[in-house]
């Protein structure tokens, strides 16, 4: 209901009247699609493609095969998030009650997320072999 540009911010009638279940943690994507259109679903995906790809050149930069295990498990565990729950907005997923990183309310998640960031960031620090 969004449609190109979107309702504008809070003024969703299906996420603000409780039409859509769990709406600011599962669903959050719904949510966005209907007050921010699909630009701004456009540019959610654009920023994950983003990160998606700075991990993927994280990976390719490390020279410790434990380093590139690390970021290749964590570069899956985004798609995977990301993949499932944008499946899940979409109705081709079963809901399952994985969130959106960064998006969905949720202390324990956003806080494996930003750990995730930080290993990522110090695997990318340590770019040279030690020994």
């Amino acid at each position: 209901s969004g449609k190109i540009f979107g309702k504008g911010f809070l003024k969703g009638s299906q996420g603000q009247l409780n039409f859509v279940p769990e709406h600011f943690t599962d669903f959050i994507f719904t949510v966005a699609g209907e007050e921010w259109g699909f630009l701004g679903t456009s540019l959610i995906l654009f920023l994950y493609f983003i990160l998606i790809w700075r991990i993927f050149i994280i990976i390719q930069s490390a020279k410790e095969d434990f380093a590139k295990l690390i970021a290749s498990g964590i570069m899956i565990m985004f798609l995977f998030h990301i993949f499932v729950n944008i499946g899940m907005t979409m109705g081709i997923m079963p809901v399952t009650g994985i969130p959106l990183p960064f998006l969905s309310y949720g202390g324990s998640s956003l806080i494996v997320n930003l750990i995730s960031i930080g290993l990522l960031l110090s695997i990318h620090i340590r770019r040279e072999k030690f020994f």
